[in-house]
Order: structure tokens, then sequence, then C-alpha cells
């Protein structure tokens, strides 16, 4: 086995779904169950194995009766703490860390079976695999480095899969400080370069504090490369949890959407029903009014008896009265709903624009999705094609193989990464530098009067192959010299 190294991916979210939280307990429908067979690598024979670490280090068959959002808003009632995403149409607060843990598949795959003989084939039959106890003794000296480190009682979730090709920790971690969450003051810092630092310091902590004595290395964390160092199912779920979070989000906001147009019909019956109210109300008013001011003027000229004109004048100002209580109230309640019906509408406005968003993100993410698997597709292409060449050019006789003679093909297969790392620096305009990299590492067939250059109309892609051309005549040995191996 190879330098063995450690593995450490963390990843900020507003939440976790339900979906996300049945990929990690593995509660899933017979039919998602069937699903994730088809697309993954995962091995139903073995799903048996996987656990879960609970408080105090205890080992225990993952627990599905409770999804990770439940036992999120679990320990948040306990401890008294809101979720500041709670109640808000659209989450935009920083409440959950998911940290993968992890290492070299042949490590991880030592610790998990031992000496075991596992068929990762499809369909293969591993329930005869037993589960070891240095995955369990490796485990919880994962789990004692991150409740050290950032509090047991912020663990909502800490599930070791061994059902996958690479054995690994999903920790599910509530970035929760002083009884209150602050994500930025835990992990993010003041910016990037705080933020690179400590993580860098995670990975360093990790691997000081738990993994020297598991015979991994440091290896060097993604926040330092800015690569996803994934197996093809881990990148294909990470696709697959962020399209469906975009869905969630867009069918969220459309229920949302749903819900407000309700409401706005609501309050514009209750708007109209209290606009009538107040119209008749003001029409009795006035009636009243007239009335009133009639009977006082028929007492003041003494037309009918007195008496009767006071008693008729006192009822009239208690109606009245009655009335203009009524109508103070009616006007009040219609401006209330009033706001209420703008302010949903403009909920409804900001809701819609949103969504819109989510739909355009969807398409865009789509594209990019693409465009990543594309890249993937290109990958694994061009290393088949190296693969195929060097196993070919074996049974190739003497004339055969002078017909790929500096070909790109052959120096790809033969000195793929110098190649490459040449290719790179001559596309970024760095010829002294490429230059110099050839001829350390045994070129220098390219020769150094060369005119070199990327031409003004000239495209990327045309650039890039130019680029690799000139890599590959660089990388040649010197006449009357031997390549470097």
């Amino acid at each position: 086995m190879m330098n063995p190294k450690q593995v450490l991916d963390v990843q900020v979210s507003k939440g976790i779904t339900a979906a996300q939280s049945n990929e990690h307990l593995r509660d899933r429908s017979e039919r998602a169950e069937k699903y994730a067979m088809t697309k993954g690598n995962y091995d139903p024979t073995r799903k048996h194995l996987n656990f879960e670490v609970v408080s105090g280090g205890k080992i225990r068959p993952v627990d599905t009766s409770r999804n990770i959002p439940e036992r999120m808003a679990d320990i948040l009632r306990f401890r008294g703490i809101k979720d500041p995403n709670e109640g808000l149409p659209e989450p935009k607060y920083r409440t959950v860390v998911n940290i993968i843990f992890g290492g070299s598949r042949e490590r991880m795959q030592e610790l998990a079976f031992g000496s075991q003989k596992v068929d990762y084939e499809k369909d293969a039959d591993n329930s005869h695999i037993q589960r070891k106890a240095d995955i369990e003794r490796w485990a919880k000296d994962v789990y004692s480095f991150v409740s050290g480190r950032y509090g047991e009682q912020n663990i909502a979730a800490f599930i070791v899969h061994l059902d996958e090709i690479n054995p690994h920790v999903h920790c599910t971690l509530l970035p929760i400080k002083d009884g209150r969450f602050a994500y930025k003051e835990i992990f993010a810092g003041k910016d990037k370069f705080e933020y690179s630092a400590r993580m860098k310091q995670l990975h360093s902590d990790f691997f000081s504090e738990v993994n020297t004595k598991w015979g991994m290395s440091r290896g060097t964390s993604i926040s330092e490369t800015g690569a996803r160092h994934r197996s093809t199912e881990e990148y294909r779920r990470m696709l697959s949890e962020e399209c469906t979070s975009i869905e969630e989000n867009i069918k969220r906001h459309q229920q949302v959407l749903g819900e407000l147009q309700t409401d706005i019909r609501l309050a514009e019956r209750r708007v109209k029903g209290l606009t009538t109210m107040v119209a008749n109300l003001e029409v009795q008013k006035a009636e009243k009014e007239s009335l009133l001011s009639a009977a006082e003027l028929d007492l003041k000229e003494n037309k009918g008896n007195a008496a009767e004109l006071a008693y008729r004048i006192k009822m009239l100002e208690k109606e009245l009265q009655g009335i203009s209580r009524q109508l103070a109230d009616k006007q009040e309640k219609l401006q209330t709903a009033d706001r209420q019906l703008i302010s949903l509408k403009e909920n409804m406005d900001a809701i819609a624009e949103r969504t819109e968003t989510l739909k355009e993100e969807a398409y865009h993410y789509s594209q990019d999705v693409h465009s990543k698997v594309d890249t993937l597709l290109k990958d694994v292409l061009l290393e088949d094609m190296v693969s195929e060449y060097r196993s070919a050019s074996v049974q190739m006789g003497e004339s055969e193989r002078q017909l790929l003679d500096g070909s790109l093909m052959q120096s790809i297969a033969e000195r793929g990464t110098e190649v490459m790392h040449c290719a790179t620096m001559l596309f970024l305009g760095m010829v002294d530098d490429a230059t110099t990299f050839a001829e350390s590492h045994g070129g220098g067939g390219g020769g150094s009067d060369l005119k070199w250059g990327r031409d003004e109309d000239e495209d990327n892609r045309a650039w890039a192959l130019r680029c690799m051309r000139m890599a590959s005549r660089m990388m040649r040995p010197a006449i009357g010299k031997k390549p470097k191996r």
C-alpha cells in the first residue's frame, strides 16, 4: 500500500433536507433503494455493516427512527436555541456543517474488513463479510476529535458507511457556540484567508491527533487545492444531492406561492367585505346625522311635542354613537387588511422572483453538471487510451512503433505528467519556466530558438492544442541524450 493519506472535506449548508438525511441514514424506500443500486457503487449486502457513534463514543446500528432534521430540532429544543432559519420563506443562515472523514481507499478497506476478500463488483454478495474492530476504534477516535474541538452536544449525526467502495464518516455538526449559531466565528473567520488558514490547521490537527497512529499521512485538504477528491460514486452523489437541493427549493417556493395565493384571495375578500361595511355605515351615519339635525331644528322652533322631540334626539345621538364606533372599528380593520394584502402581494412578488432565479440556477447548474461530467469522461477516455497504447506498443514490431515515434500520443503515454505540467506553463505564458522544467527533466528536443506566443485570433482550444504539441516536443530528450525516467 503506497503512502495512505487521510481525507477531510468540510461543506457548509443552510440546513439539511429529508432527502439528504435519508441518504446518510440509508433510510430509503424500496424504489429509491433500487434506483441507488443502479446508479452507484452501493453494496446492499454490506448495508448492515454501517453504524453510528453516539454520546459517550458508543457504537450502535444506524437509527432511522428519527431523521437528521428531527434530531437537530430535538437538540435545539432541549437547549432552548432557536433555528434562525425557522419561519423564513427561504433559509439564509448557515446552520449545518457536514464533514466527511476518511482516507485512501485501500487503508480504509483494511480498517473496515481486514484481510477478508470483499467483492466490489456490482451485484456481488458480501453478506458474509464482518465488520472489523479497527474501523470502530478509528471512528471513535474521529468522534472524540470532533467532540473535543466543536462540542459533543453539537453533533447531530455521526454515520459510518461501509457499504460504499471507500469507507468513510459523515458527520453532521451544528456550528453553535455560547448558545447561538456562530458559523463564521467557529469556521469561516473574518475573510477567505483566515478560513483557508483554519482549514489547513484543522487538517493538520486531525492528522496529528488521530491519523498518525492509524498510519495515514496528512495529505492535502480540499480547501487547499480547490479540488473535490471523491470517488466516482461520491462525485455522482454530490451532484445528485446538489440537484435535489435545488429542486426541493423550487418545490418549496412553489408551495409557498400556492399558499400565498390562497391568503391573497382571502385577504382580498376581507378587504372587499370591510369596504362594503364601511360604505354602508357611512350611509347610515349620514342618515342619522340628517334625522338628528331635523329633530334639533324642530325642537328649537317648537314644532311638535318637546318631550317627544327630546327623547327622539337622545335616541338618535345614541344610535349615532354606536354607528360611529362600528365605523371606526371597521375603518381600522380595513386599514390593517389593506396593509396585509399589500404585504402578501409583495411577498408573493419576492417569492415568484426568487423561484424564477432558482429555475435559472437549476438550468445553469444542469449545464455545469454536463460540463463536469464531460471533463470527467474526457479524463477517463484519455487514461484508457494511454493504457491501451502502452499495452499495444509492447506487442508492436519496430516498424509499427516507428510510425508513432514523436507523436503526441506516445509522448503522453510515456511522460504524461511532465508533458501536462510543461503545457500548462506554456499556456499561462511562462515560457522560460517551461523551458527550464523541460531541460531539468531530461528534455531539450524542442529547441531554444523557436518563436513562441499566442496569436491574437487564436481561441483557447487551438492555443491549448499547440501548447500540448510544443510541450511534447520540449520533453523529448535532446539528441545524444537518453530520457530521464
